[in-house]
């Protein structure tokens, strides 16, 4: 008969325990609720858990309680704020939440015509998903058309443009409901996609690359095994830590939500770490740029030396490479097909 030795090592709490703790740390600890960045911060982690199948138990969510009782006394005095309050009080409810503040709240943003003063297709296009899932949405088809326009021109995503990656990405978000419904893409929305995905490669750029892999399979496409093997890797490197009470330092949380929800639709482990009680901090170790910075000025630099064609520029940007660098810029010559229609619009050699 065998005797079992417990030598008391420190367990790690299950994902939903893991959630739970991070909900109370982003709902009492990182900032106050009055702040717009609370707003913005716990919109996020909400978004992410309740996109996500996150299962939580439902006292995990009272931490929230008297928020969600306030949203109507909110929305009344903060209507600038009106797609953050709308988003905490929807998701909260659909993880969970007992109440029905939602309905109410969206039935008065349309009565308000607050979307009607949004300048942007994509906050037109935040607003009107997040009023559709209270049944007040308008059915905007002149404005998806624009926004499916926008997408398919590929050309415009074969340049290092961070704000027109992310508006494509969310724009994928929306069109499929965060991915319950097909978006239909065109192949050149995909494509699109594509090229977003290389440049952030190329970047190294963990936040941008999770959205663009979350998006096509949103949009029922497999990203490239080199990226996902990359994103795979690097959601272990994120560390969380005790900080100081509401200190707003930045760090690292939005990477770490993002990751965690690519790894939560790509069947990997996310939401690494042990969440503390009290305040906390997002780091992310050993994590370094790409040459997307280098490899662009030494195109620029050549002139009308510069060619589109990526077998005649390969071998000129092999020899000026480092061997990381080098080895990054292959793997992103191998991750799609497209490389080479991608590298002659990087190129920019006739324009």
């Amino acid at each position: 008969m065998s005797n079992v030795i417990s030598i008391g090592l420190p367990r790690r709490p299950n994902l939903s325990q893991r959630q739970a703790l991070l909900l109370r740390n982003f709902a009492l600890h990182r900032r106050d609720s009055s702040d717009v960045f609370w707003l913005k911060e716990n919109a996020e982690l909400l978004n992410v858990l309740a996109t996500s199948g996150a299962r939580l138990q439902p006292e995990a969510l009272e931490v929230y309680r008297p928020f969600y009782d306030s949203i109507a006394g909110r929305l009344a005095f903060f209507p600038q704020y009106y797609r953050f309050l709308l988003s905490v009080c929807l998701d909260l409810e659909d993880l969970g939440m007992q109440g029905d503040a939602g309905a109410g709240v969206c039935h008065r943003v349309r009565a308000r015509g607050l979307v009607d003063a949004e300048l942007s297709d994509l906050q037109r296009a935040e607003a009107e998903r997040l009023l559709a899932r209270r049944g007040e949405g308008s059915g905007d088809t002149a404005l998806a058309a624009r926004l499916r326009r926008f997408i398919s021109c590929s050309d415009t995503f074969a340049l290092p443009n961070k704000k027109a990656a992310y508006e494509l990405t969310h724009i994928v978000f929306y069109l499929s409901e965060y991915g319950r419904n097909d978006p239909c893409l065109t192949e050149e929305a995909v494509t699109s996609l594509e090229f977003a995905g290389v440049l952030a490669w190329l970047d190294q750029d963990f936040d941008l690359l999770s959205e663009v892999c979350v998006a096509l399979r949103f949009a029922g496409r497999t990203p490239s095994d080199i990226w996902e093997d990359w994103l795979a890797l690097e959601t272990g490197r994120f560390s969380l830590r005790s900080a100081a009470q509401g200190s707003g330092a930045p760090d690292a949380y939005h990477e770490y939500l993002v990751g965690s929800w690519w790894a939560a639709h790509a069947g990997a482990e996310g939401f690494h770490g042990t969440p503390v009680e009290g305040a906390l901090t997002v780091e992310r170790l050993g994590s370094s740029r790409g040459p997307l910075r280098r490899i662009s000025e030494y195109m620029f630099h050549l002139g009308p030396a510069r060619s589109c064609d990526w077998d005649q520029m390969r071998g000129l940007l092999e020899a000026v490479l480092g061997e990381d660098d080098h080895r990054i810029l292959s793997c992103a010559a191998e991750s799609t097909t497209r490389f080479g229609d991608f590298f002659e619009g990087f190129a920019r050699a006739d324009a």
